[in-house]
């Protein structure tokens, strides 16, 4: 039986995510996914007066491309999708997860390798399309979640189907009060951490390029970043699952990474470029719906009551000159089930034990 939860997703990603005007062309990329999103988008594309591209993906198929990855393959490769994207008016990406590890034995050179050729591709998608990327709910990520299947899918289209749009003026308040910050100070279990964002932007997201969505990022000054930060959300990046991540940071370089049982791995990732040791965003998450981490980062860095705070590239909007090939969104979760903690800016406390202080912020506690 059609589940028409999945009509009205397609409906929302066409027409509020990426804003599809008549005669638009947009890339609709599944990545595991059954029929039903792709047949789903498809029509609500054509409804619209849009152009419908379909791209199919596997992970398990990726996998075998990057195990053995050389430069004139991924330079192909990379040569092919730049020119598919350059058509492109809108991107859509549907990721379903069966197995969030299937790259964990993938090399690091030949996984650095490929990231160094995709790299400009992805950067012509956030540059110049209207995009948005969404995993899909499977029994592996109910697992990762501890729930039953059907749980997890009621869940997904709960956190999925939030009226973003409702929660735009309190998270552009967020935004103002972002702007006009010098000092972020982060307290709480295992973190003391002080950092400056002046002059850098701030971006309030609300349902256009994330859905889930719900954070408002900006960026620390390069080198103001001193303390350090605890993260309790477990993570995992380049295929690698990795718990209790510990930084130290000394003028904005991370001098001693921490994972138990994986500090070669994690310090690994942290020396493949100039910049991966820096720090490319900050970001303060308020989606309610989301409570608890699963090791999937489109949910976790939206966790209500959470910041991440981000090793390597820094996106263009919110920019503070950090390049690399690693973009690792990492989450501590302060509220007090999590253990709590505080976040001033500029020496006044606008968050404790996740909850928003000002009157501006208050929705976005629910």
């Amino acid at each position: 039986m059609h589940d028409p939860r999945v009509d009205e997703l397609a409906k929302a990603l066409i027409g509020y995510s990426v804003s599809l005007k008549r005669g638009e062309k947009v890339l609709i990329d599944l990545y595991d996914v059954p029929d039903s999103i792709g047949l789903a988008l498809i029509r609500a594309t054509r409804k619209r007066g849009g152009v419908p591209v379909l791209r199919i993906n596997s992970s398990r198929l990726t996998r075998e491309l990057l195990r053995g990855s050389t430069d004139e393959q991924y330079r192909l490769i990379a040569k092919n999708l730049m020119a598919e994207m350059k058509g492109m008016d809108a991107y859509l990406a549907v990721r379903g997860s069966h197995n969030i590890a299937e790259s964990s034995d993938v090399p690091a050179k030949h996984m650095k390798l490929a990231m160094k050729y995709l790299r400009p591709v992805l950067d012509r998608r956030v540059k110049h399309t209207k995009w948005c990327v969404l995993r899909w709910p499977t029994p592996s990520m109910a697992q990762q979640a501890g729930m039953s299947t059907e749980a997890f899918e009621d869940f997904y289209f709960k956190v999925c189907l939030v009226d973003y749009k409702g929660l735009l003026p309190a998270a552009s308040a967020l935004k103002r009060l972002m702007d006009k910050t010098d000092l972020v100070e982060i307290t709480g279990p295992g973190t003391d951490l002080r950092f400056s964002i002046k002059d850098i932007p701030a971006v309030a997201c609300a349902g256009t390029h994330n859905i889930p969505d719900g954070e408002v990022f900006t960026a620390p000054v390069k080198d103001s970043i001193e303390g350090v930060l605890s993260y309790n959300a477990p993570t995992i990046y380049q295929g690698i699952p990795f718990d209790s991540v510990k930084l130290t940071f000394e003028k904005g370089k991370i001098v001693k990474a921490e994972s138990p049982g994986k500090n070669r791995e994690l310090n690994k990732i942290l020396d493949s470029d100039a910049g991966s040791r820096f720090i490319g965003e900050f970001a303060l998450g308020y989606n309610a719906e989301i409570r608890h981490p699963m090791r999937d980062i489109l949910f976790d860095e939206k966790i209500g009551g959470s910041f991440h705070f981000t090793p390597g590239q820094a996106y263009e909007e919110a920019d503070n000159g950090n390049r690399s090939q690693v973009h690792w969104d990492m989450v501590c979760i302060q509220r007090r089930d999590y253990g709590g903690g505080e976040i001033r800016f500029d020496g006044k406390l606008i968050r404790k034990d996740g909850k928003f202080l000002p009157k501006s912020l208050a929705k976005l506690n629910r």
